[in-house]
Order: structure tokens, then C-alpha cells, then sequence
């Protein structure tokens, strides 16, 4: 199995520590072999050390050192689920007690429906 996640201009990272943590941000430039300028659309382009980047299976095409607006143009462009997984993540964590139970009644109901919807089709074969 080759190795496939390279360090490359347009690659899409995940920061696993500092204050970015959880960040999705893409390499725009490396400066040398142990870091490398990254940016997103919601944070200031910076220099991080490969270190505290997990790299992801998605590039997206830019050139060197892009413009904001192409950069997140771009990014939009290649709509992944990392984000979208991340952005559930955060709101689960950001629930009381309370929240979750309101989760878990609904979970019960909707079951409940799905079950009595599915013995009517057994019912009618």
C-alpha cells in the first residue's frame, strides 16, 4: 500500500495541535522541510510546523501563495465532508444534558415511526 498523502501546495490539512486545533486549512507554501504557510477562509495565513498538521486525502488546485478570494473560491469549489463532519462534531459537543435528551426522545420517536411504516409494507406483500 504506497504512501498517497504528500506534502503539497493545495493539499487540505487538519490541525491537531495549538490554538487552531480541529481547523481545516490548506498548504499554500512551504518554506522549508518542517513547515509550511497554511490558510482557510476563517483564519490568517500563518506558518505551521508539519508537526501539528495531519494531512487528508484532498488537494485542491491552486497555484503558489493564492489571493483570499481564489482560496476560498477554491476550497468552496471542492465542498468536502470533513467539514461538514467537523461542524457536527463541535455542535455535539456544544450540547447540555438537556439537548440530549431532546435528541435521544426524538431518536425513540422517528424509530417508532419507521417500524410501524415498515410492518405496513410487510403487511402488504
Amino acid at each position: 500500500m504506497p504512501f498517497k498523502r504528500y506534502v503539497e501546495i493545495g493539499r487540505v490539512a487538519l490541525v491537531n495541535y495549538g490554538k487552531d486545533y480541529c481547523r481545516l486549512v490548506v498548504i499554500v507554501d512551504v518554506i522549508d522541510q518542517n513547515r509550511a504557510i497554511v490558510d482557510s477562509p476563517d483564519m490568517a495565513r500563518s506558518q505551521m510546523n508539519f508537526k501539528r498538521l495531519t494531512l487528508t486525502d484532498i488537494t485542491i488546485d491552486i497555484k503558489r501563495v493564492p489571493k483570499k478570494k481564489t482560496l476560498v473560491a477554491a476550497m468552496e469549489a471542492a465542498g468536502n465532508s470533513w467539514s461538514r463532519k467537523l461542524i457536527v462534531q463541535k455542535r455535539k459537543a456544544s450540547l447540555n444534558d438537556f439537548d440530549r435528551f431532546k435528541i435521544m426522545l426524538a431518536k425513540i420517536k422517528k424509530a417508532g415511526v419507521v417500524r410501524q411504516e415498515l410492518a405496513k409494507l410487510k403487511k402488504e406483500t
